[in-house]
């Protein structure tokens, strides 16, 4: 199904979308959440997982087969290095079931399938180490907590080799306007700076300074 503020937000990189996040004074950046690969890009609506140190009775969760095709798979394991809650097996059924990436406060493992794949993955690290009997899965669907952004349910999540930025979906609209008037407004300030204009110049004809501060 077509869903136009996704492939909107496909269209536009992280960095602008954070300088629009900024100018409405929005945390959606996902901090210290790294790409796999430099060439990793994914835009999707979070389907999103919070794990929990594990008690008894406690799995790791099979989810996968619940996850929409086209969804990223948000996980909060509250940024641990020591436990991890994606490997091998979840990226071979993520790939054949067409998710648009995964994206974990925490860590992932069998990095080398992913990465065969290109599979997009983004994480806070990467360990051999598993999380089976260490963490559990608490609950689906419900807001997270992905680097310093909340994370909810059906919220655009988009990445790329910058990092990755949450965008709510109750301002997805507002959001994605100001980072298209951001974007259109660099590209006449590059424009200007190929026909000879000096950069300063360019960026005072364009407000460049105005562009990521935040609105009254």
């Amino acid at each position: 199904m077509k869903d136009d503020n996704v492939e909107r937000a496909g269209r536009i990189d992280t960095a602008t979308l954070s300088d629009a996040l900024d100018r409405l004074g929005i945390a959606g950046q996902c901090l210290g959440i790294k790409p796999l690969s430099q060439e990793s890009r994914l835009v999707g609506r979070a389907f999103t997982l919070a794990y929990a140190p594990v008690g008894p009775g406690g799995t790791v969760g099979d989810f996968i087969d619940d996850v929409p095709a086209g969804a990223v798979v948000a996980i909060d394991n509250g940024g641990r290095p020591d436990a991890t809650v994606w490997g091998d097996i979840l990226t071979m059924c993520a790939h054949r079931r067409g998710l648009a990436g995964t994206v974990i406060d925490g860590a992932c493992r069998d990095t080398h399938l992913a990465l065969g794949l290109g599979y997009p993955m983004y994480s806070r690290s990467y360990s051999m180490r598993t999380g089976k009997d260490r963490v559990q899965l608490e609950a689906t669907q419900v807001p997270v907590n992905i680097g310093d952004a909340r994370v909810g349910p059906g919220d655009i999540l988009r990445g790329d080799s910058d990092g990755v930025v949450a965008i709510p979906r109750a301002r997805e609209a507002e959001v994605l306007d100001v980072a298209e008037g951001i974007e259109a407004a660099e590209a006449r300030i590059r424009a200007l700076v190929e026909s000879g204009v000096r950069l300063d110049e360019a960026r005072r004809q364009q407000s460049y300074h105005l562009l990521q501060r935040r609105d009254a």
